[in-house]
């Protein structure tokens, strides 16, 4: 049977007087959850009465550690989520559904970014900036390093981006660099790999598991993108006992709550703040204006200041759309209590 400490369980994350045996979410499906738990590796759903009711409890995604009760002969119950380190999330790509999120309890963030045609710095921005928020630590993992003679060119546009952070180059194809992600992937210790479709995320983690167990798709030779293979969020236990949640690729990559995680990301662009002649300049045409200053110097990139202000954009919209959900779920909260209220004065008995 396994042992959940394995998995990164620590007996303090357990709340005071909670009740249920503690389990890790392994994957996510549509209305079922694969976990392991010490009985071993199981299927489990919500308990309807918790989840859907009126406790707001969190939603468990892959990676939460949970509270089940264990069901030896069927589906078990998830009671609760327990609170999470970290946290990776996105905007909905399906319009009205808010937030999406995609994985839980992680240490490490593998940005993937494949060394071809489709290789993109304003992507990784937005990797970065959501990685940052999540809570985790960022590692720019540049992939198919067979495809190029020399990457010398895309390390250096990383690390104008990316001061400080580690950027490592590999290729699962012919073990290229495989042993400087050895750092990361201790016992215990789980990475989120991030990336668009195409990126090479499956082969690394075949590599690294050295056996088949992702699905690898060929890309489209015109444009190097990939087409998705993975179709749900999983975590795999590597040989070493380190964990890998491995997500489906994401080529559009809507902002949420990114308010920490913009301040990491472009510390170099924030640095400029605050340092302009008039303090609500809006730093477009206003004289001592530090942001201009600094571009006209080329201290600052003016496509970093405009990758900046678009993902602020992105963030204000989300919360803004946030605001307003919370609201309508609020007053429809009230018009449903004082509906309660009247149908009990009124002396309405439900059959």
């Amino acid at each position: 049977m396994p042992n959940l400490s394995d998995y990164g369980f620590i007996p303090t994350m357990l709340p005071e007087g909670a009740s249920g045996i503690p389990a890790r979410v392994t994957a996510v499906h549509k209305e079922r959850y694969d976990i392991v738990c010490e009985y071993g590796h199981t299927c489990a759903r919500l308990k309807t009465s918790i989840f859907f009711g009126e406790s707001h409890e969190i939603f468990p995604t892959t990676g939460d550690f949970v509270l089940i009760s264990y069901n030896s002969s069927g589906d078990s119950q998830i009671l609760k989520t327990l609170e999470r380190k970290s946290l990776f999330s996105r905007r909905d790509p399906i319009p009205g559904r808010g937030e999406q999120v995609v994985a839980a309890n992680f240490d490490y963030v593998f940005i993937m970014v494949s060394l071809n045609f489709d290789f993109n710095v304003r992507r990784i921005e937005r990797y970065l900036t959501l990685s940052w928020q999540s809570g985790a630590i960022p590692v720019v993992i540049l992939t198919k390093a067979d495809l190029v003679e020399d990457f010398t060119e895309q390390v250096r546009a990383v690390e104008r981006i990316a001061p400080g952070i580690d950027i490592i180059a590999v290729s699962a194809k012919t073990g290229y660099g495989m042993d400087e992600l050895s750092d990361y992937l201790k016992p215990g210790k789980t990475i989120a790999f991030l990336g668009s479709s195409g990126v090479g995320k499956s082969s690394l983690v075949n590599a690294l598991a050295q056996e088949e167990i992702m699905a690898v798709n060929s890309i489209r030779e015109d444009d190097s993108k990939g087409r998705h293979t993975t179709t749900h969020r999983q975590l795999i236990m590597l040989p070493n006992g380190a964990m890998i949640i491995d997500t489906p690729g994401m080529r559009e990559l809507g902002m949420w709550d990114v308010r920490i995680g913009i301040g990491e990301a472009f510390a170099d662009v924030e640095n400029f703040l605050g340092k302009c002649r008039f303090s609500d300049c809006e730093h477009r045409s206003e004289p001592g204006c530090a942001v201009k200053e600094a571009i006209a110097r080329g201290e600052l990139s003016e496509k970093r200041w405009k990758s900046y202000l678009q993902l602020k954009r992105e963030a204000a919209y989300s919360e803004n759309k946030t605001r307003l959900s919370q609201k309508k779920t609020t007053r429809s909260k009230s018009i449903a209590q004082r509906q309660k209220k009247k149908r009990e004065n009124s002396g309405y008995v439900y059959e």
